[in-house]
């Protein structure tokens, strides 16, 4: 009769061997894909390394709120639109028709500035100017019409900016500009007191500013980068944190360089992990083997 404990290990042999020849579970990448109900794609990311690099750190999430990141504050965001590429953010301390907010400015990196820039239908109105602010005088081509609304048509159709009308009786004079106005020149420059924002501009024909859409459309372009090869793989597309070279993130402990599953793609360090893993189980494999048939 077989030792039982002999018969124990031939059994453990046995599926060890088995379990060598079934393949590798599907990968679970490190990229969290939501944050909340908003799905996060590619070139966002809420976790580092995740993504691309040029909108690294841009996305935060806060329990189920995510949030567009900038010198100036965080801006939660609304919805993002992949088909589109466009992102609507609101600024929480931005004045609207119904609450005047203290004097706030939006200011955007040099980076974001030029990745994910306010779209042209994000229009911004600069509310109380002075006589002399500059887009009244030498930068007066700045300013413009839209959709046939007026500086009479805020200050009497809103609330929150009727006080403006208080002090002289009359509507103080404001500019209906694009982000580059902004962008440029700070509200101390411009010499306005607040500002607002809204999008979906052509739409708003013949539209109170009760009614408008306060807030700032983002438009995005996505970096060229291969991606579609990983996530086919079914990989997360993302950088090396140190270099900013695109990985393809595999799962939290290998990353290859174009796509999962690809042992030629994987960097030096996981193929040695891949080797080491493989000796220890043949070492284990013979071990048993050896006990099996000599002891």
């Amino acid at each position: 009769m077989q030792h039982p404990l002999k018969h124990h290990l031939t059994l453990t042999l046995l599926a060890l061997t088995s379990l060598s020849h079934f393949p590798p579970a599907s990968p679970l990448t490190p990229c969290r894909t939501l944050c909340g109900t908003t799905a996060i794609n590619y070139p966002f990311s809420i976790d580092d390394g995740c993504g691309a690099p040029q909108y690294r750190s841009m996305l935060n999430c806060t329990g189920t709120d995510l949030f567009f990141m900038t010198t100036s504050g965080r801006y939660k965001v609304q919805s993002i639109d992949y088909n589109k590429q466009t992102m609507v953010v609101y600024d929480p301390a931005m004045s609207t028709c119904s609450i005047l907010q203290p004097h706030h400015d939006f200011v955007m990196t040099d980076v974001e500035s030029v990745v994910i820039p306010p779209s042209s239908d994000t229009i911004f109105a600069l509310l109380n100017c002075s006589i002399d602010s500059p887009v009244l005088n030498r930068y007066k081509n700045l300013c413009f019409n839209f959709s046939g609304h007026s500086c009479d048509e805020l200050y009497g159709g809103c609330n929150a900016f009727r006080v403006f009308r208080s002090f002289t009786n009359s509507s103080p004079p404001c500019c209906f500009t694009g982000y580059d106005t902004v962008k440029y020149m700070s509200m101390n420059i411009l010499d306005c007191s607040h500002y607002t924002s809204f999008i979906n501009v052509d739409g708003l024909k013949g539209i109170g500013p009760a009614d408008w859409v306060y807030g700032m459309k983002l438009s995005y372009a996505v970096p060229d980068t291969g991606c579609g090869r990983c996530t086919r793989s079914g990989g997360a597309c993302g950088y090396d944190t140190e270099t900013g070279v695109m990985m393809c993130l595999c799962s939290t402990s290998m990353n290859a360089t174009r796509e999962c599953g690809s042992n030629g793609d994987i960097g030096d360090a996981q193929k040695l992990a891949l080797r080491t893993k493989f000796h220890a189980f043949a070492l284990v494999v013979g071990a048993l083997i050896y006990f099996v048939i000599f002891i």
